[in-house]
């Protein structure tokens, strides 16, 4: 099948971290459709078949056969000599599906058509994440320094997230080198355009609760609730 390397893009996309199937093959679907109706002017009259395990495609077309010379709809219709083309017996009034190969949309569509795949893809991808940490904000989370800056530090998990650890949020005695990994409580997940920004804070009085949570089984276990903690970072704190 002509794809210009666009169906080779399914193998990229099925082995993703937060798509299932499902989803898969609704965002293929609906991108496909998309280029359908810039193409043809409308989808309702076609077919698509998708196995993104195998990266194959079919898109049919399904129009009507009509007598010569009495085509309106050429995305609905089909005339009778160009409908016997494909099966010579074919009859007025009667459905033809047809293949529609990806090429027959032109090279700049099949390349739009990518692009707008991967930036949904993409868009899919960051909704999940946001969703994953706003779940997880007020609990400790451990991440690996990737890179150091002046007024932060740039963290990566296990999946290649990354997680901000700003200046302000660190103890003063912090000192860390790159692939040390820290921990500290998820502190605020926000959407800044397409991309979540993940904030971790070591200084939060969140961040000491959760410790004596997770440190001390009568806490745990509930047999001492902690209240209220207040804190000096690095100094001391009052729980």
């Amino acid at each position: 099948m002509e794809n210009i390397a666009l169906i080779e893009s399914f193998s990229e996309f099925k082995d993703d971290k937060f798509i299932d199937r499902v989803t898969l093959m609704a965002i293929l679907e609906d991108v496909f459709r998309n280029a359908l109706k810039k193409k043809f002017g409308s989808d309702d009259n076609f077919d698509i078949i998708i196995n993104p395990d195998k990266g194959d495609l079919e898109i049919w077309r399904n129009r009507i056969v009509v007598n010569d010379g009495e085509v309106e709809e050429p995305n609905e219709e089909i005339s009778l000599s160009a409908a016997r083309k494909i099966e010579p017996d074919f009859e007025v009034g009667e459905d033809v599906s047809e293949e529609v190969k990806l090429i027959d949309l032109g090279r700049r569509a099949i390349l739009a058509l990518r692009q707008n795949l991967i930036s949904k893809i993409h868009e899919h991808d960051n909704t999940t994440i946001y969703k994953h940490f706003k779940d997880l904000e007020g609990e400790i989370y451990t991440a690996e320094v990737h890179h150091i800056r002046h007024k932060a530090i740039i963290l990566l998990d296990d999946e290649g997230n990354e997680i901000i650890l700003p200046k302000d949020r660190q103890i003063p005695s912090d000192f860390f080198r790159k692939g040390d990994n820290v921990r500290g409580v998820i502190e605020s997940v926000e959407l800044k355009g397409a991309k979540p920004t993940i904030i971790m804070s070591r200084s939060s009085p969140k961040f000491l609760e959760q410790l004596f949570f997770q440190e001390i089984p009568e806490v745990f276990d509930g047999l001492i609730t902690v209240k209220k903690a207040v804190r000096i970072p690095g100094e001391k704190a009052k729980v």
